[in-house]
């Protein structure tokens, strides 16, 4: 139950670390997981004590145990191993700390290994962080390269060596972190997050040579694997060789068998690129050729048609063809005109024929009354009635007698 204690009434120490110790004896043993960071086994001493460590997350608890019980073990644990404890948690009340005191420890077994990466890798997988539509592509040429690697090991060695070998202009950004053990996953998880973070950075390859299955977890671990999926940065695993498949491959946006093929991967080779480049040129100029070629010779068959051997000809002979429309059309209209004046004087000598002055000429007469209406009738005249008489050279008054 709660303390009520004041400022004027407080507990000392001593019965502070009391309640305490009282508080965690009520407690009950647990089975524990972890992977063993100190380990120390002092001569003639019946106490073994070992450090018990979370290889995701910047945690660990003592552990102490009887000689008995870790000597059951001893032959196949050691530092780095990862181990089931069986303890119950202790309070070290002269020094106000906490343990936990073990009856039973088992190594983790590979068998049981693969089974919870797995399990997690089916359970990361249903998340959608392994799906191929995630994936990023590499840049074709990247100007800056971020590295993670051990200290002056084989992967990095390879893929700087080789990476400048095919592209002597690129340039890395090495962080070099533990590569296994307790400190692997914290140090590459922070060193990706930093290159991540860096905008000059066009690529980060993570890299490690073969191992182990048991060297190889840390690059299978949860917290790195979701590191790894949120990067905006385009992320190779070159994780162990072609046998070897952590998580981090699946994550990865380009997995690499080897540090080497890493480099290929992230870096195109400059000899092949010129020889790439030149043979296109000399594509480009055979294209280019072919095109003048053929287009001479479309040229040299439209300069052998005879209306371009000899342009002259297509007007002599619409020139001659002028010539004989226009002589037809001048006898078409001198035989128009002639017919035309053949038809006029026919209709002169009749329009002649019938005009009142040949019926004059031939000795008639017209009678007209002084209004100029015409006689045609004896009975339309009256006795001593004046009328003009009309005749082809003339006209002459006249007078109607009896």
């Amino acid at each position: 139950m709660a303390l009520h204690t004041t400022a004027e009434a407080p507990l000392p120490v001593g019965e502070v670390s009391r309640l305490i110790g009282g508080w965690i004896d009520r407690l009950g043993a647990v089975w524990v997981e972890g992977q063993i960071t100190q380990l120390s086994r002092r001569p003639g001493a019946g106490v073994v004590f070992l450090t018990l460590r979370d290889p995701s997350y910047d945690i660990s608890v003592s552990v102490t145990c009887f000689r008995q019980v870790f000597d059951a073990i001893a032959d196949v644990v050691s530092e780095g191993a990862r181990v089931v404890v069986l303890a119950k948690p202790e309070w070290y009340a002269p020094r106000g700390q906490l343990s936990l005191r073990a009856t039973d420890i088992r190594p983790v077994g590979i068998g049981e290994l693969l089974v919870r990466l797995e399990r997690l890798k089916k359970s990361l997988g249903a998340e959608g962080l392994f799906a191929r539509d995630r994936k990023k592509p590499l840049p074709f040429l990247p100007q800056l390269i971020g590295l993670v690697c051990g200290r002056a090991s084989a992967a990095e060695r390879d893929v700087l060596e080789n990476a400048r070998r095919r592209w002597p202009a690129v340039r890395f950004e090495v962080r070099n972190t533990a590569v296994q053990g307790v400190n692997a996953v914290a140090q590459v998880v922070q060193a990706v997050k930093e290159l991540d973070a860096l905008p000059e950075v066009d690529v980060i390859i993570v890299a490690r040579g073969g191992g182990s299955v048991e060297d190889l977890l840390p690059f299978s671990d949860e917290q790195l694997v979701r590191a790894v999926a949120a990067c905006r940065t385009p992320v190779v695993s070159a994780i162990g060789h072609e046998p070897d498949s952590p998580l981090l491959d699946l994550v990865a946006d380009v997995r690499a068998s080897t540090p080497t093929d890493a480099a290929k991967k992230t870096v195109p080779d400059v000899g092949e690129e010129l020889e790439r480049v030149q043979a296109l040129r000399e594509r480009a100029l055979r294209c280019v050729r072919g095109l003048l070629d053929r287009e001479e010779r479309g040229l040299a068959h439209t300069l052998a048609r005879p209306a371009l051997e000899r342009p002259h000809r297509m007007v002599e002979e619409r020139r001659a063809e002028v010539d004989a429309l226009a002589d037809r059309g001048r006898r078409v209209l001198r035989h128009l005109l002639d017919r035309a004046d053949s038809e006029l004087s026919h209709t002169l000598a009749r329009v002649v024929a019938l005009s009142p002055a040949a019926t004059l000429e031939r000795g008639y007469a017209v009678l007209q009354r002084p209004d100029g209406t015409v006689v045609r009738s004896p009975r339309e005249v009256t006795a001593a009635e004046e009328l003009r008489a009309r005749v082809a050279e003339g006209e002459f008054s006249v007078r109607v007698s009896e």
